[in-house]
């Protein structure tokens, strides 16, 4: 589903990734850890078609550089920072929506159950709500598509504990349909839901683990 071939990215002379090579197919659930500056967000601007790059990048056989527009149309996202949209939350819901062809009333559902009462806030710029608010209709908007692979960076970054719960619930709903990668700092929050574990250091993979039954071993649970 999605290849990496000898991806590299400098920046001002700094090799943020160097010659990453990963294959992760379809169905997988990746958790990529690694401390801060090791390269797991400029991975995924990569994967987005954000940056330029050296090497390849592939998903499901399409450059996401050159056929961005059909690529994201497959994916769910979710930032590590959210956009400074101006735009209204009802009519953010609706273009998100209509550019995925699916049903508002999903996305509104989805984030009920993270706790945002939409109807509250339909009217509000997205810019002007709480961090935790902007988080949780992201999420319901990431998982209310027919998307085969949800890319998330740092996703319950802005989330309370509990909030936190029902969001791994809700990815778990999905685990056996689509392929995930969830950059994360807390493994032991989704050591249940991961299959696999990707860590990066100086921009290398220098851990790629497969688990089974998504349990973590004790010693990656940090």
């Amino acid at each position: 589903m999605i290849t990496f071939k000898n991806v590299a990215k400098t920046f001002r002379r700094a090799r943020v990734l160097d010659g990453i090579d990963l294959e992760i197919g379809l169905g997988e659930r990746i958790a990529l850890i690694g401390s801060n500056g090791a390269g797991k967000t400029t991975l995924i601007r990569c994967l987005l078609g954000e940056y330029t790059h050296e090497g390849a990048i592939a998903i499901d056989g399409r450059d996401p550089r050159l056929e961005r527009t059909a690529v994201l149309g497959r994916i769910g996202f979710v930032p590590q920072l959210p956009p400074p949209l101006k735009m209204p939350v009802g009519q953010l819901i609706g273009f998100a929506a209509q550019l995925c062809g699916t049903d508002p009333q999903r996305i509104i559902a989805l984030a009920g159950r993270l706790g945002l009462d939409v109807e509250g806030v339909v009217h509000r710029p997205f810019v002007k709500l709480s961090g935790g608010m902007k988080q949780k209709l992201l999420i319901a908007i990431a998982l209310g598509r027919d998307a085969k692979v949800l890319v998330m960076d740092e996703p319950a970054a802005n989330l309370d504990p509990k909030t936190r719960g029902i969001f791994f619930d809700l990815l778990s709903e999905r685990r056996d349909d689509v392929t995930m990668l969830i950059s994360v700092h807390r493994l032991n929050e989704v050591s249940g839901l991961v299959n696999r574990v990707i860590e990066l250091d100086m921009g290398k993979v220098v851990l790629d683990e497969r688990i089974s039954d998504g349990r973590c071993p004790t010693e990656l649970v940090r």
